[in-house]
């Protein structure tokens, strides 16, 4: 075996963990592209103009939303996935503006989209 074939060898077993937080950062992008606008569209503009009811955001109502199954899911997807793109966002940003961070920076940064992604997955639990 000659040197070039061992070094890509030992190129093809390492494994990046870089595509899973790209996909992080999509799914996260989704989400916020989607939701975003449709809940500042209900709470900013029609619930003021008085379009939708009042009642609808009344604190039973949404109570009632997160008690369900399918309101933990959705919280839960709607925070963790928008934290992931935030954190990929501005960990990314850093170098567009000529900040190279070490990789304790990176580990702090998707460490913490962790814990509150895990903390979030908690309270849901909770509620």
């Amino acid at each position: 075996m000659s040197g070039s074939d061992a070094m890509n060898k030992s190129k093809m077993q390492w494994k990046h963990n870089e595509p899973l937080f790209w996909s992080l950062f999509g799914a996260g992008g989704v989400v916020t592209a989607f939701v975003t606008p449709v809940l500042v569209l209900i709470v900013g503009i029609l619930v003021p103009l008085g379009i939708l009811p009042a009642d609808i955001m009344s604190y039973e109502r949404m109570l009632g939303f997160a008690d369900s199954w399918i309101g933990k899911l959705l919280l839960l997807v709607i925070i963790s996935m928008s934290l992931w793109h935030c954190v990929h966002r501005i960990y990314h940003s850093l170098h567009d503006f000529g900040f190279h961070p070490k990789k304790c920076v990176r580990a702090l940064a998707y460490g913490t989209a962790f814990t509150l992604s895990t903390a979030c997955l908690v309270l849901v639990l909770i509620v």
